[in-house]
């Protein structure tokens, strides 16, 4: 199953390539005339359209062009998680046009990649609530932080006023929390600090709530507001006894992916023994599981 599952997929990788290939030979010999011209307005001198050749990237060889027309396809990538594409039209980038757009007076962007930071400076504006996994561009190793907000969607945990809804605070702070464990645990320092800005000043918070009081954690009132998951609609088993157990095993489950993600900064022989101990916490949690449902 697993090489069946590698060969579909170094198929699709394939196909998306000659795609893209195609795609970009058609838009280079449409006779669509020079976009360098066409940005350039009226009349414009030999010297501005060579400078906006050059700035397009179109004085390069096609093998090069192709190169950065992958690039420019692959958002978030070498671009501190900001970068959507450049609108020639708008002379500006892609997203933050998109998000004018949004027929919503109220937008939550989460971003949990590393180096995530400077998207709140990129795109914090009012009515928008920006969660990053990082505070800076120069937090570049993996996160943490995305698994647990997704986990806290769904969680009577991360439900901190039990009111049955988690807000994007709420999931902030348990995401934040888990995180922060998860390197206490493995005895790492932590190299992810995330924030949320929802303001709109361009400065995100590390320790935001739900008044917004504090001068150096002033986000986090609309945030109080705002609500992504219901608590409790996770999929469990209602009895209490066998809920019980899938939780203790999903935790176990999520210890052994963010022990992964942390692999690079462990030392090896501990890495292989955590990875062991809780290898057999899970399969001695699910014969528990089992037993209790009478298989």
């Amino acid at each position: 199953m697993a090489a069946y599952i590698a060969r579909r997929l170094i198929w699709v990788v394939f196909l998306l390539f000659v795609i893209t290939l195609i795609t970009f030979f058609i838009f280079s010999v449409l006779p669509a005339g020079d976009p360098a011209v066409a940005r350039a307005g009226r009349q414009p001198s030999p010297e501005l359209i060579a400078n906006i050749r050059a700035q397009l990237g179109l004085d390069k060889s096609k093998p090069v062009q192709f190169i950065n027309y992958i690039g420019d396809l692959l958002p978030f990538v070498g671009h501190n998680g900001v970068y959507f594409g450049f609108s020639y039209q708008n002379n500006t980038d892609v997203l933050p046009e998109i998000l004018k757009r949004l027929p919503t007076k109220q937008v939550v962007l989460v971003n949990a990649t590393s180096a995530s930071g400077p998207f709140i400076d990129g795109l914090s504006a009012p009515g928008r609530t920006i969660v990053t996994a990082t505070r800076s561009g120069a937090e570049h190793f993996t996160t943490l932080f995305g698994g647990f907000f997704i986990d806290a969607l769904t969680s009577e945990a991360a439900d901190a006023d039990k009111n049955k809804r988690v807000s994007v605070l709420e999931a902030f702070k348990f995401a934040k929390t888990e995180v922060a464990r998860a390197y206490e645990r493995e005895g790492l320092l932590a190299t992810e600090h995330a924030l949320l800005d929802d303001d709109g000043d361009k400065e995100g918070s590390a320790d935001p709530s739900n008044t917004g009081n504090d001068p150096k954690n002033k986000d986090g009132k609309v945030a109080a507001v705002l609500s992504l998951g219901v608590a409790g609609d996770d999929g469990l088993p209602s009895d209490p006894k066998l809920r019980a157990l899938h939780v203790e095993r999903r935790d176990l489950e999520r210890r052994v992916e963010s022990l992964r993600l942390l692999k690079e900064s462990m030392d090896p022989a501990k890495y292989s023994a955590e990875l062991e101990k809780l290898a057999t916490a899970i399969a001695l949690k699910t014969r528990e599981i089992r037993a209790a449902e009478g298989k």
